[in-house]
């Protein structure tokens, strides 16, 4: 069925916004592909080395241009759990594609980082930085013009998004992006929150919290919450880089190698050689993006993707805003309970139905565009299938169920968790911001108390230890920005903030930095921009100053005489300490170069 107006209408206005930036990025990307891979024109000193390990089969093939070439673009690491699959994806890629007449060969990797386990530390002033230089790791794996088509392999907070703006700046090949799954169920995250916020008021030690914590994060794969790394694969699937169903299949069972290498046989199939030539550039467009948010909001998924869908959309020539972002948020209604947004995690979700069930229900009312092209061929509604392991070892589908397993996680369209989605943009006199609503009770949604500033996030830490954080405030949390520190995830505020909203205090967060995918319970205005460096507003706040934080009407506002307030002197802090460490130092040109939240907050665009 055709798309929803309104959702038609948001789409139109992107794609006028995006046409002069889109279309020159089309012509680019179309020279690119006229070109067509240099292994024919490479020197023959240049071929040999590109080809110097592989058998002489290989080499007479890849010396003739006759089979495809796939390029592998890995981030595996052993410490990830989510990425340690990884490990042996190369072999079975290389294998599948020798079945299929084809060749593989890892083109690069990539770095790869945990937030979970920087979370609070020095190195999480390299995340957000991180996936810029993924993309660029990539695209120096790409260079070497050896490929007829790229298979990413990533999963994490900023692997995948660093992966995609990679495959759109090679959007003259195709790209398929091959999920590793998240790990079985373990601690249930409801427990797991309870123990961390006992140790937030030092009601157990930090043997019961390890103790929690390794039950929780325990084996192979992605964390089970509804964080960055799982939005990651609902994005990829729901735009179309992914196979159909291959988002939550636990790593290590048939399924998974199953589906791995049914990608890698369908990379193949849509090269230049083949009849279903399939750029990643010219598959994603502004269609293609308006259904990721669209099921960014229909499950409640992070906020980091208020940043990243910006950047990879820009990858693209496409120019999406928050603006967009937060109307669409009007129109969708939310459809997964996931913790941090329900008690369920992810194997829950997709046991209820799923990615496939999710799709059937927003196509049912036109809430995403069908007529997309994606890896696996035209239109979105392939993907509305519940995937199995078929007859000897292969991947078999059928339609989606027309029922949810479970409709405590997964609701139908009819009978949504909420009318509107996860998501929205704020903004006033102390600028623009996001604002994730989709756990937080609707009492909370509007709050108004005085601020208490705090120059990082240790000082609210201290503040909350010593007993003085009792009463209702807003936290402002400040120098957080991109160009500050790198704009580090604040997870490590959740627990302290939320004992004291339990204790009945109104609280809640206004931050230039950013919360994770798992901002939970307690009401959170971040990535405001402009930041606190760049002498942002937010800069000029004083403790005692009235915030009025309204997520009904989209408002985020200091209660100052406007007067008053702007004569004052914006603060100014020393960051030295931020500068240096964890190899801080040697990102101070991204710090330099950085773009503002709203755009992305990257060094790229």
């Amino acid at each position: 069925m055709s798309a929803d107006s309104r959702i038609a209408a948001i789409t139109a206005r992107i794609v006028e916004r995006s046409r002069p930036t889109r279309e020159r990025y089309l012509e680019r990307v179309r020279a690119a592909a006229n070109q067509g891979v240099a292994r024919s024109v490479l020197s023959c000193g240049n071929l040999a080395h590109g080809f110097a390990v592989c058998s002489p089969a290989e080499k007479q093939a890849l010396s003739g241009d006759r089979v495809p070439n796939l390029g592998i673009i890995t981030a595996y690491n052993d410490m990830l759990s989510a990425h340690q699959p990884f490990e042996t994806y190369p072999a079975i890629i290389r294998q599948a594609a020798q079945e299929a007449g084809g060749i593989a060969q890892v083109a690069g990797g990539v770095p790869a980082m945990c937030d979970g386990v920087t979370q609070g530390q020095p190195g999480m002033e390299l995340s957000l930085f991180s996936r810029d230089l993924i993309a660029m790791s990539a695209g120096v794996g790409l260079s070497h013009n050896m490929f007829d088509a790229a298979v990413y392999l990533g999963v994490c907070d900023k692997i995948v998004p660093g992966l995609m703006i990679a495959a759109l700046t090679f959007g003259h090949l195709p790209s398929v992006f091959v999920p590793a799954g998240p790990m079985t169920t373990g601690l249930p995250n409801d427990e797991k929150s309870r123990i961390r916020q006992l140790y937030a008021e030092g009601k157990v030690g930090r043997a019961e919290l390890l103790e929690a914590e390794s039950k929780s994060y325990h084996g192979p794969g992605t964390c089970t919450f509804y964080g960055t790394a799982n939005s990651n694969q609902m994005l990829m699937e729901i735009m179309g880089f992914h196979m159909p169903g291959a988002s939550f299949i636990n790593p290590g069972t048939p399924l998974r190698e199953a589906l791995t290498r049914e990608a890698t046989k369908r990379a193949l199939a849509i090269t230049a050689m083949g009849n279903e030539f399939t750029p990643a550039g010219e598959m994603i467009d502004e269609r293609s993006i308006v259904n990721g948010v669209v099921g960014l909001h229909a499950t409640g998924g992070s906020t980091n993707h208020t940043l990243h869908l910006v950047a990879m959309a820009r990858a693209g020539g496409i120019q999406l805003t928050w603006q967009d972002i937060s109307d669409l948020s009007d129109v969708v209604p939310l459809l997964a309970r996931v913790y941090p947004n329900g008690l369920a995690d992810v194997n829950h979700f997709h046991a209820a139905g799923g990615m496939g069930f999710l799709i059937k229900q927003l196509l049912k009312r036109g809430l995403l565009h069908d007529d997309v092209r994606t890896v696996y061929g035209q239109g979105l509604d392939a993907y509305a299938i519940d995937v199995k392991l078929g007859e000897n070892g292969t991947v078999a589908r059928e339609p989606a169920p027309e029922v949810s397993a479970d409709p405590k996680v997964l609701a139908t369209i009819e009978q949504p968790f909420q009318a509107t989605g996860g998501l929205k943009m704020l903004a006033g006199n102390i600028g623009r911001a996001v604002i994730k609503i989709s756990a937080v009770k609707p009492e909370r949604h509007v709050i108004e108390a005085p601020a208490i500033v705090f120059n990082d996030q240790q000082e609210l830490q201290e503040a909350f230890k010593a007993g003085k954080l009792n009463r209702d405030f807003v936290a402002v949390v400040r120098f957080q920005g991109p160009k500050s520190n790198g704009m580090p995830e604040l997870h490590r505020l959740t627990p302290p903030l939320g004992v004291l909203q339990d204790r009945g205090f109104t609280v809640a967060l206004v931050t230039d930095g950013r919360m994770s995918g798992a901002s939970g319970k307690v009401p959170a205005a971040i990535h405001l921009t402009p930041e606190a460096s760049e002498g942002g507003p937010i800069a000029r706040i004083r403790d005692g100053d009235m915030i009025r934080l309204d997520a009904v009407s989209g408002t985020l506002e200091v209660l100052v005489d406007a007067a008053e307030f702007g004569a004052r002197a914006p603060a100014v802090v020393d960051l030295d300490g931020n500068e240096y460490g964890m190899g801080r130092e040697l990102f101070a040109p991204f710090r330099r170069a950085a773009g503002t939240a709203d755009m992305g907050a990257s060094v790229l665009f």
